[in-house]
């Protein structure tokens, strides 16, 4: 069963709704938001406004981080926030609209963010098989295994200072 996928983002002020729709409909082109504030012109009088909806699926996420070549980075930025069947992430708009996915670890960025909440059966097993990639086949991953990404974003190295394989040997 697929599971259900929320996104929200706040548009502030001096963004325009228009634009901040486009970023999230490139990666989620199903995304119905339950409102949309006007555009203004300048001076702008409206105050901050949270925009939320649900998506079908993440197919356009998945394709472009395996075009990317990021799946192993998209399973351990999506799982962070994993508790039981749940998860919560966030990805840069601006990102988005240049048809890249760009995971953020920290909430102060140009450009603006969205959060992505999964919530589904079996969830982590669901994104190990959609993140799935046949070097996986060498280095098995699992959700938080010892070759995951720090919460800092940080990447565990699989090589020492002289080119030496330091994880995955048999």
């Amino acid at each position: 069963m697929e599971p259900t996928i929320s996104i929200s983002t706040v548009v502030r002020p001096h963004e325009n709704p228009r634009k901040v729709e486009e970023s999230i409909l490139a990666l989620f082109p199903d995304w119905n938001p339950e409102s949309l504030p006007d555009e203004q012109s300048f001076p702008r009088t409206r105050e901050e406004v949270e925009l939320s909806g649900s998506a079908e699926s993440l197919d356009i996420v998945l394709m472009i981080v395996r075009k990317q070549r990021v799946l192993d980075t998209a399973l351990d930025a999506m799982t962070m926030g994993l508790v039981g069947d749940s998860t919560t992430f966030s990805l840069s708009r601006q990102s988005a609209l240049a048809g890249k996915v760009s995971f953020v670890l920290n909430s102060d960025l140009l450009g603006g963010t969205m959060q992505v909440m999964i919530v589904g059966d079996d969830l982590s097993l669901w994104l190990e098989q959609q993140t799935w990639h046949s070097g996986r086949d060498t280095v098995p991953r699992s959700v938080g295994d010892e070759y995951a990404m720090s919460s800092r974003g940080s990447p565990n190295e699989w090589f020492d200072g002289k080119g030496r394989r330091t994880m995955g040997e048999n």
